[in-house]
């Protein structure tokens, strides 16, 4: 499918704000904001397994489309919920352990990139990435 493949953070948009409204102390939001992303999808039917490499970890999820599955954050924020796919885009809606609220998560190919869009109490951010 179009999701498969590597790819490097290339910019970001609103991404600080969106991790302040995340509750994200100053410095990780300094640091999460370079943290040099790459993820590599592969997918296999309705089974994805995405691996992201940055400054900060390194991590394999495998995740089944419409089943759900606990995951943290890079901050240690742990969140639980699944990704479906809607149309060509893939949506993910995850519920904070600690408070309840709602993150939702959105990837999708435009042009020659993947989009990666973050909505969390009314903030939105974006992040784009190129193939490499």
């Amino acid at each position: 499918m179009a999701f498969d493949g590597t790819w490097k953070i290339d910019r970001n948009e609103n991404y600080e704000k969106f991790m302040e409204a995340m509750g994200i102390g100053m410095m990780k939001r300094k640091l999460g904001a370079h943290d040099n992303l790459k993820i590599t999808i592969q997918q296999d039917g309705n089974k994805f397994i995405v691996k992201e490499a940055s400054n900060f970890r390194n991590i394999e999820i495998e995740f089944t489309l419409g089943v759900n599955f606990e995951y943290s954050l890079a901050d240690g924020t742990e969140l639980s919920g699944a990704w479906t796919l809607e149309g060509n885009k893939l949506v993910g809606t995850f519920t904070r352990k600690d408070n309840g609220k709602v993150l939702k998560a959105y990837r999708e190919i435009v042009g020659d990139e993947l989009v990666q869009t973050y909505l969390y109490e009314g903030v939105e951010a974006k992040r784009f990435f190129k193939r490499g």
